[in-house]
């Protein structure tokens, strides 16, 4: 889609690549051992998974123990703090509460009991995953939705529909994904270049209709594993 919409962009050009020089070898040190040690506790995490485990780790505590070196060794620590995005962190930790509180008014659920659909078809999950995220984008809604899912008894398929559909909302316009509005936000304070609602729509649309009918058609054909594991 990018190719066929922006083939002026495409040039038969060979990329020079610049190597940049580390400015802090200490801090460079310090941030492999933080990406090594996430890595290995998400591989560890799959794994056990993988293996039934009682044993459980949560993602908070990858993170945490990741940033534990960081935090502890390195000497720019109260630097590294103070240029952490708190804005975004804020309006990420604000959306959660206002979703719950719209949970708790019980305001959702009732609007799904007028409409009196299957909340478990791939179609109707699709679809409001889809639709719902260019409201309240895409993680907000899956915060509302995913209660419903699991108390009309969701399975593997179902909450993977919900994973792709979720994922897919983003594309089609700027608001379906929080992560849309921080790049262009951020594109714009670095670069004073912008991306319209039209310039990413006429792309998003066409996009996310290819992708819907593609999972629809997927999840359709193949049935995953009714029961969802620990």
């Amino acid at each position: 889609m990018v190719r066929i919409f922006y083939r002026k962009h495409f040039v038969n050009e060979t990329i020079n690549h610049i190597k940049d020089s580390i400015e802090d070898v200490e801090l460079a040190k310090i941030s492999k051992i933080s990406i090594v040690l996430l890595f290995s506790l998400i591989i560890l995490k799959i794994i056990l998974a993988f293996l039934k485990s009682s044993l459980n780790i949560e993602l908070v505590h990858i993170t945490l123990l990741s940033a534990l070196p960081i935090l502890i060794f390195s000497k720019k620590r109260n630097e590294i703090i103070k240029k952490i995005d708190w804005h975004t962190l804020i309006f990420f930790a604000s959306m959660f509460v206002l979703m719950q509180s719209v949970w708790e008014t019980g305001i959702f659920q009732s609007i799904f009991e007028r409409l009196n659909f299957d909340v478990l078809s791939v179609s109707a999950i699709l679809l409001v995953s889809v639709i719902m995220s260019q409201f309240i984008s895409n993680v907000p809604m899956v915060t509302l939705y995913l209660p419903i899912l699991l108390e009309a008894g969701a399975g593997v398929k179902e909450l993977v529909t919900l994973a792709a559909g979720s994922t897919v909302a983003g594309n089609l316009f700027i608001l379906g994904a929080a992560s849309n509005v921080i790049i262009i936000q951020s594109a714009e304070k670095r670069t004073g270049d912008t991306i319209t609602f039209w310039e990413f729509t006429k792309i998003g649309l066409p996009l996310t209709v290819v992708n819907i009918l593609i999972y629809w058609f997927f999840f359709k054909k193949h049935s995953l594993k009714k029961s969802v594991p620990a």
